[in-house]
């Protein structure tokens, strides 16, 4: 059997592996790898199985006049969904087409997605779900530091470090060969997690490994700013690094002025002793006092909230007070969650960029990859709607008539699903490009099956800002083919040539995209990647060896310094009542990922998480006559929903979890808040006023 060094299809710590191709599937096994360290979770060990799942997607859909979705050639599909969206944009303008992409499409397929919905459709209304996860970091690091790369240093920095701040991040979960590297601040009692349940990874800190800080939901921002009180009013800022390396140091000082420990327990619920200590542990470790080094990372839990850019804003202030970032063995961090989170909002899917993480806006920008395009600057069109904004235009008198949705599953991921589920019914097209018949793909009216990991070549790029060769195993099954065949077929029938269907063309013209933006790809090839070469974006130049650590010497910003900008604590958007008494809260399982189309055809991961749960403290659940295992109802502003309770302390009194990678009737984002981050237009998927009720119908095979 031949080998085949790829890397896993899930999430992006991107978990280096070797396959073996046996018949149809493939056997994996883990590779030594930097990330990963010869590890892989669950996940990957089982992500072969996805390549059979019995219900695979192998030839293209197309819904009849009775309603079915039945089976039709590539050329009927592609025929019949040009003649629709020619004939909605005649009848509506260009916009009158929509584009929805996803943060684990390859750059090839991610740049090619961009360049389609401009230069084939142009439209502006082109976005993606990475608007549901990283965008809240990637606005505040920009503001900030004038560039946002996830971890802006390879992650096995983290393993040298005497303090490690994770703010809404649970690793031992969603990543959990990263822990490995968690375990040089574990040994010196340096482990802080900010996690409104006792989580996997808050409990690593226990046995003296560090301290965890079960905050409130919603209040992680008035934490950090305590923290951040704590070190500069105890004198434990690097006073040095703050004159020379940031553009204000008075404003961190007036903006923490008020966070004294004794009022952000009053808020948070954490004790004020322990916020004391928790500052101290981290200023410790921090270079200025002689420390191994620190380390502040955020994630979806900080960050998936109406004021998520604010939060990790904080973040990055606390890291400046302590003068970490650019310091070797310290720094500030986004943990990017989905496989090509970064390289997917590097290269034109997102609403307001080009290609290099460029600005559309930008005039320079425009005339530079207009003429890599071969179009008129003129001709490209101007920002489109963010993700949320452009879903609830979907159908309506203004908004778009057809959307395309490749590598994403609204149904599932998106909030307030009623809302969601209403807007794509009101569409006159509706095309999904999909492994599996996701729930999303079930609503279409035109299904194309594309390949997947083990049968596509591309790169991807890892939470590290680090490019790496995605590698073909073995032939796609049936009529699938890429999604490059969808842009290219269309954009032929469109009569706009340039669409390349082979990933290794689509790449080589991605790096003349890039090159000059900051996300610069134009120095890196496949055959540097195939050489071996770690390659860290930004790469100028053909021989330039890559970028692993950023801010050395300076910040992208014009001046060069970090930016401090002052935020306050505010509530959630929707808050406690009287009605709604208690926080929900989201979050991910082990044995799950994303929206749950893949893993739940796995038939081993299936059958350890297979159903929707609630965790609800033993209190709380005694106080509403709620038994463990036992139905609950759970109800928010936009619906409710009935489900097994399972009764725990490591969750709050005031806080119910819920994992969302379900779909149907037990898709939590039926309840989830649409309210959006006025920044980043992120949607407050952390945390939503609820009621809670035994309940004494089934708790499965309900409505929502």
């Amino acid at each position: 059997m031949t080998a085949v060094a790829t890397h896993c299809p899930y999430c992006a710590l991107q978990c280096a592996t070797t396959l073996r191709p046996e018949g149809r599937s493939v056997e994996v096994g883990p590779r030594e790898f930097p990330t990963n360290q010869g590890g892989l979770c669950r996940k990957g060990w089982t992500a072969p199985e996805v390549l059979t799942a019995p219900d695979r997607l192998t030839v293209p859909l197309v819904r009849n006049a009775a309603g079915d979705l039945v089976e039709t050639s590539w050329d009927a599909a592609l025929d019949f969904v040009t003649e629709r969206i020619t004939a909605l944009q005649a009848a509506h303008g260009r916009d009158a087409i929509a584009v929805f992409g996803g943060g684990g499409l390859t750059n090839e397929k991610a740049y090619a997605l961009g360049k389609f919905a401009r230069v084939a459709l142009r439209t502006a209304n082109v976005d993606y779900n990475g608007r549901f996860c990283m965008s809240s970091a990637a606005a505040a690091t920009n503001r900030a530091f004038g560039i946002d790369r996830g971890l802006p240093f390879p992650l096995a920095d983290l393993s040298g470090a005497g303090a490690v701040l994770l703010v809404g991040s649970n690793l031992a979960a969603t990543m959990p060969p990263a822990v490995a590297h968690l375990q040089g601040a574990r040994d010196t009692g340096g482990l802080l997690v900010v996690d409104p349940r006792r989580s996997a990874t808050a409990q690593l800190t226990a046995e003296n490994a560090g301290i965890h800080l079960q905050a409130t939901p919603g209040t992680d921002l008035a934490l950090v700013l305590s923290l951040t009180h704590v070190v500069l009013q105890e004198g434990l800022a690097d006073t040095t690094y703050l004159q020379e390396r940031t553009d204000d140091p008075d404003a961190l000082v007036r903006s923490t002025a008020s966070w004294w420990p004794e009022r952000a327990e009053r808020v948070t619920g954490v004790p004020a002793a322990t916020i004391r200590q928790a500052a101290r542990v981290l200023a410790a470790a921090a270079p200025v006092h002689g420390g191994a080094g620190a380390f502040i990372l955020t994630g979806r839990g900080a960050e998936q909230h109406s004021k998520g850019t604010d939060t990790v804003t904080a973040c990055i202030n606390l890291a400046l007070a302590l003068g970490l970032p650019g310091r070797p063995g310290s720094g500030y961090g986004c943990i990017t969650g989905q496989g090509n989170g970064q390289g997917g909002r590097e290269h034109g899917q997102k609403a307001d960029q080009l290609p290099g993480y460029r600005s559309i806006e930008d005039p320079a920008a425009r005339a530079y990859v207009a003429e890599v395009w071969g179009v008129d600057p003129d001709e490209l069109p101007r920002s489109g709607k963010s993700a949320v904004e452009l879903i609830d235009s979907l159908g309506t008198s203004d908004g778009p008539k057809a959307l395309f949705v490749h590598g994403s599953n609204l149904l599932v991921s998106a909030p307030n699903l009623a809302s969601v589920r209403e807007r794509l019914s009101a569409l006159d097209l509706l095309v999904v490009a999909d492994v599996v018949p996701s729930e999303t793909a079930l609503l279409a009216d035109v299904v194309f099956p594309v390949t997947q990991w083990a049968e596509e070549d591309g790169t991807m790029t890892s939470l590290e800002g680090r490019v790496l060769r995605r590698r073909t195993a073995l032939e796609a099954p049936g009529d699938v083919r890429s999604d490059l065949a969808v842009f290219a077929g269309i954009a032929e029938r469109l009569g706009v040539p340039g669409f390349s269907t082979d990933p290794a063309e689509v790449f080589e013209e991605l790096r003349r995209a890039s090159a000059g933006g900051k996300a610069d790809y134009s120095g890196i090839t496949w055959d540097r990647l195939d050489a071996g070469e770690a390659l860290f974006w930004p790469v100028p130049a053909d021989r330039h060896p890559g970028t692993p650590r950023l801010f050395a010497d300076r910040f992208a910003t014009p001046d060069g310094r970090a930016h401090v900008v002052p935020v306050d604590h505010r509530p959630v958007a929707d808050d406690l009542s009287a009605d709604a008494p208690l926080y929900l809260v989201t979050g991910r399982l082990l044995q799950h990922y994303q929206s749950g189309a893949q893993t739940r055809r796995v038939p081993e991961l299936a059958e350890a998480e297979p159903e929707v749960y609630a965790e609800i403290h033993p209190r709380v659940a005694a106080q509403r006559g709620i038994g463990d295992g036992r139905p609950m109802r759970l109800r928010t502003a936009r619906g409710s929903m009935v489900l097994p309770a399972r009764v725990t302390a490591d969750v709050r009194p005031d806080t119910v979890f819920v994992p969302f990678h379900f779909g149907g009737a037990e898709a939590v984002n039926e309840l989830t808040n649409d309210a959006l981050d006025p920044v980043s237009r992120m949607p407050e998927f952390k945390a939503s006023a609820v009621d809670v009720t035994a309940a004494a119908l089934p708790a499965r095979g309900l409505p929502a």
